[in-house]
């Protein structure tokens, strides 16, 4: 999973990024400091790995990965070449999602690109960005599909796709909330790689203050809230000046910190959950003696193209998938007694993989 970190200056942008991937973006009071894109990878942390491996006493753990992109700071005008202009999109035109941190908080020592603090402003200013980038793309597309349409009936018909596409961005709408029930266009649109139509998660960034209770007292983030809501986007609050204090710590001392808060857990962890419940993903199991591994998949995913994550070959070859339940097997001790107790299923092509399996694939080519 990739995701692209946008906002506008000082809202903490790459505060966050810092603590989240320790990459070390540099951070500072004042507006583009993140020139180049800075791309660091995560580890989705997973208990199950942990005790599936010592049941397999695994020579090699390897958990699910995320990598974040942060880009320098918008602002308004960008797409005009205003501050650094949009020379950072190419780098997030390939994510699957973007985060977008929002300032909830007031700090008169922290200057606000736009003189206040305002996160429906600043969201608005950012997705017009992104509608104006957007919009761009389809010139472009329309520009040299248009000459060929002429004589070309799919071309027409994308041509007719692009310019209805291209209307709808320019009411100030994105491409997420583009309609259409034609397969066809649902996979033109996804070429585009536009940045509107990406899923969206808004990370509120909040003072220490207003992070024990969600910030339920937050105006700024309960306007945040209700604005995602209202497009089908997730929400999640973070502190992230917290959360860099966090990235310093072992585990067991984060776990303290935590609890000390008054927080089950860290921002990394509700970013996490955020992603998979807006991308739709679950992860499945593989264990033995060499590695046990997590591999993440779309809702849905059925067993050949789940084993096709781990090579093409056991994808092309299916036979089965022998399949048990991950409490099922730790609570069996091993899988030679949970198979002998029923819980290991033989499945075929039609069986769709759910999160926690622990799956053997049978494939021969």
């Amino acid at each position: 999973m990739k995701l692209g970190i946008v906002g506008l200056p000082n809202v903490g942008k790459s505060t966050l990024f810092n603590s989240l991937t320790k990459a070390g973006a540099e951070s500072a009071n004042y507006p583009f400091c993140t020139i180049d894109p800075n791309v660091g990878i995560v580890t989705v942390p997973d208990e199950r790995l942990n005790k599936l491996a010592a049941l397999y006493n695994s020579a090699k753990i390897t958990p699910a990965a995320i990598e974040f992109v942060d880009i320098a700071g918008l602002v308004k005008g960008a797409s005009k070449g205003e501050g650094l202009g949009n020379q950072f999109l190419s780098h997030i035109r390939e994510v699957d999602a973007i985060v977008h941190v929002v300032r909830c908080f007031d700090d008169s020592n922290i200057v606000h690109v736009d003189g206040s603090v305002d996160p429906i402003r600043d969201i608005d200013t950012i997705n017009l960005e992104l509608i104006f980038s957007d919009i761009d793309i389809l010139e472009r597309r329309i520009a040299k599909v248009g000459r060929a349409a002429m004589n070309d009936k799919t071309l027409a018909k994308e041509n007719d796709l692009l310019k209805r596409l291209k209307a709808h961005l320019e009411e100030g709408k994105s491409a997420r909330s583009f309609e259409t029930d034609d397969d066809d266009e649902k996979a033109l649109i996804a070429s585009y790689t536009l940045l509107t139509a990406k899923p969206v998660i808004y990370a509120a960034n909040v003072s220490e203050d207003d992070l024990a209770d969600d910030a339920a007292s937050n105006e700024y983030v309960a306007e945040v809230r209700k604005f995602a809501a209202s497009e089908g986007s997730e929400v999640f609050v973070v502190c992230a000046k917290i959360e860099e204090e966090i990235s310093e710590l072992d585990d067991a001392d984060k776990k303290e910190f935590l609890a000390d808060l008054g927080l089950s857990e860290s921002g990394l962890d509700k970013l996490i959950k955020a992603s998979y419940s807006l991308l739709g993903l679950i992860s499945y199991l593989t264990a033995g003696p060499t590695e046990t591994r997590a591999w993440t998949i779309t809702k849905g995913t059925k067993a050949p193209q789940a084993a096709g994550k781990i090579h093409s070959d056991f994808e092309r070859g299916f036979i089965r998938a022998e399949v048990v339940n991950y409490q099922d097997l730790l609570d069996c001790g091993s899988y030679t007694v949970a198979k002998e107790k029923g819980l290991v299923g033989l499945e075929g092509k039609d069986y769709v993989v759910k999160d926690g399996d622990v799956v053997l694939f049978r494939f021969n080519v």
